[in-house]
């Protein structure tokens, strides 16, 4: 395992380890948005693969890619989820490269590819405080791998920010591991949350990818994506619009509390009613 100041920090380092102009990086074209941030700055070749028209992961794009993969699971920001099964087929179909599995969001629903690790050496997951742990603002973060692989990634931990965690967020992370029980118990709140505005969502006519995330995404036939952004935004209510193309009619909506949520379909409801 190797500490870092948050997960970005240990992608980054995944990049700058494992692609280089032989090794280009693939991703998905619809992810968490750092990824061909991460390539482009680091100035190495990467490929979008698109998402199938459900908007999930189709896994035979990265069997045998001979690529270095990173896959949100989670994927945001959609929310949607490969089970350990469709990683390992890619891992294993893939052992002269590294796979990176970003379980950001695999607290709120998803399953761990951490047990793989044991069975596969190039499988590097990485995980976060900032979601399920509620610690954002400390930058703290986690990868799981082979000792080889971890290795490597320390090795340029080493030569470029050797002090990279502080007390204070060294601190505070034994803390919340030593209470797991209000882990869980924050998760299993935002879950509740979820599926009461996954109902109350689809009892609106909207529809929603099968998110095992602490957001949902959304859309309605009625109003465009943008349209509800503005309409909640003026209202006080802010939900995450997107400009792409494939994805401008959706929403993601971030789960909060139930007070939070309620508050956000008397709005919506409130938006059509005027349409």
């Amino acid at each position: 395992m190797l500490v870092t100041n948050g997960s970005d920090e240990i992608l980054n380092f995944a990049f700058m380890a494992y692609c280089d102009s032989t090794h280009s990086a693939i991703f998905p074209d619809i992810t968490y948005g750092f990824y061909p941030v991460f390539a482009e700055i680091n100035n190495l070749p990467y490929e979008k693969i698109p998402l199938k028209e459900d908007f999930t992961i189709d896994i035979n794009d990265y069997i045998g890619a001979n690529k270095t993969i990173f896959i949100a699971n989670p994927n945001a920001p959609t929310g949607i989820a490969l089970s350990n099964s469709e990683i390992e087929e890619i891992v294993k179909s893939n052992p002269d490269n590294v796979v990176v599995i970003d379980e950001a969001y695999v607290d709120f629903g998803g399953e761990s590819a951490v047990p793989l690790i044991r069975k596969y050496d190039n499988l590097l997951v990485t995980q976060t405080f900032s979601k399920s742990r509620s610690m954002a603002g400390a930058r703290l973060g986690f990868g799981v791998g082979s000792a080889k692989l971890i290795q490597d990634l320390n090795t340029l931990k080493y030569s470029t920010n050797p002090y990279n965690i502080n007390r204070m967020t060294m601190a505070a992370g034994i803390g919340v591991l030593a209470d797991e029980e209000y882990t869980k118990s924050n998760c299993n709140s935002i879950i509740e949350s979820r599926e009461y505005t996954v109902g109350e969502l689809k009892r609106l006519g909207f529809t929603l990818t099968d998110s095992l995330a602490n957001f949902v995404f959304a859309k309605h036939s009625a109003i465009s994506g943008k349209d509800l952004y503005l309409k909640l935004k003026s209202r006080g209510v802010l939900i995450r619009h997107f400009e792409i193309q494939k994805i401008c009619d959706y929403n993601r909506i971030t789960v909060g509390t139930m007070e939070q949520m309620k508050t956000l379909i008397n709005e919506i409801e409130k938006v059509l009613e005027e349409r």
